[in-house]
């Protein structure tokens, strides 16, 4: 079958590490008895998914469809997740893990909204001063890890790490009153925007709207939490008359209650917002 459809000599062929010996091996021997030819460039062998450090298989009925894992988690989280762990690496399935791994891409995704609103009111063909040589360095050093991270073996997660630094970068930029100060502060969101965004490209994270992601993102935490937005919403008008009558112990136990459910509350002179997060046990199980 593979002769017919790929030829006798093709780039890549998987499997599971459990089919290196004998199966792989033997169909090596098989191949090239009958073939002179027969050559496989690339032996992609893939480690196995556990739960609660058990196999995942059928036979013990402890796996999960990405249909019903998608039930709950956004798809880009998910492959995030998977992303996290190297291929040939045991991967520990867990709904912890997936909180955190839905937590980073709102982070992600939050940051780049962020930049693209502050770039907004400005015209990208306009932006064409050089941008800050630290700037600079950094686009360099995030090139020069991804291309070393995916030629090691295709180190996803390892090329993931190279995009923590820029967009720390990027919200100081945009937040912090030195940042706003920042020489060519345009400029160098719209370097590290466009770079982050070939990044996410190459790994098959990246959606055409920002906006749509999040959204999608907070209706999935609210699902997984059992609680719609209006309750968040009259939840956190309940926490203000708190704060106003001073009942400080109050508004604690309410932001608490909802950290709990994987509700974060964000505070700034304009009022209270909310976030997904990893639920407060599960943050702690995480951080242990």
């Amino acid at each position: 079958m593979s002769a017919a459809h790929l030829g006798y000599c093709f780039d890549i062929h998987g499997g599971g590490v459990d089919l290196i010996f004998p199966h792989h091996e033997n169909e090596i021997a098989q191949s090239c008895a009958a073939c002179n030819d027969s050559h496989i460039h690339y032996w992609i062998h893939n480690g196995f998914v556990t739960v609660a450090a058990e196999k995942m298989s059928k036979s013990l009925g402890n796996f999960f469809t990405i249909r019903e894992v998608l039930e709950s988690y956004h798809p880009l989280a998910l492959r995030l997740f998977l992303s996290g762990t190297h291929y040939r690496s045991q991967l520990n399935y867990s709904k912890s893990q997936l909180e955190n791994a839905s937590e980073r891409l709102f982070y992600i995704y939050q940051t780049l909204k962020d930049c693209e609103e502050c770039l907004s009111g400005h015209v990208r063909q306009s932006i064409v001063q050089p941008i800050p040589n630290d700037i600079q360095d950094c686009i360099n050093r995030i090139q020069n890890a991804f291309a070393s991270s995916m030629s090691n073996d295709l180190h996803i997660a390892m090329a993931l790490d190279a995009v923590s630094e820029p967009l720390k970068i990027m919200n100081d930029i945009m937040f912090t009153r030195q940042g706003r100060k920042k020489k060519l502060r345009m400029e160098s969101l719209d370097a590290l925007e466009v770079k982050i965004r070939d990044i996410l490209s190459d790994l098959g994270l990246l959606s055409p709207s920002y906006s749509e992601v999040l959204l999608q993102l907070k209706s999935k935490a609210l699902k997984r939490a059992g609680i719609t937005e209006d309750e968040v919403l009259q939840t956190i008008k309940e926490r203000a008359d708190a704060r106003a009558a001073k009942n400080y112990s109050e508004s604690d136990r309410i932001r608490r209650k909802l950290a709990v459910l994987g509700i974060a509350l964000m505070d700034d002179p304009s009022g209270t917002t909310w976030r997904p997060t990893i639920p407060l046990e599960e943050e702690e199980h995480v951080t242990s």
